[in-house]
């Protein structure tokens, strides 16, 4: 995946994370639309993940193709 195609996939997220939040708030989420939400954060902090590794890539003078999506346990052991 390039960039551009790592920003269309968080923008997607994003609003799908967006519609997930409104049915919660709204009090119509169930156990699925809740188990979707964790998993869109956990696709979201990989995409943004995977733009930083391959801005380092590249600011090192290396191929930004070497970047890899991490693994969930990874991406959310970091601390913020």
């Amino acid at each position: 995946m390039d960039d551009p195609q790592i920003h269309t996939e968080i923008e997607q997220l994003v609003a799908e994370e967006h519609e997930l939040w409104d049915r919660e708030s709204a009090g119509t989420a169930g156990e699925s639309d809740r188990q979707r939400l964790a998993s869109v954060k956990v696709s979201l902090d990989q995409c943004w993940d995977l733009l930083r590794q391959r801005r380092a890539l590249r600011e090192a003078g290396r191929d930004a193709g070497g970047a890899d999506v991490r693994r969930p346990e990874v991406v959310e052991g970091y601390e913020q």
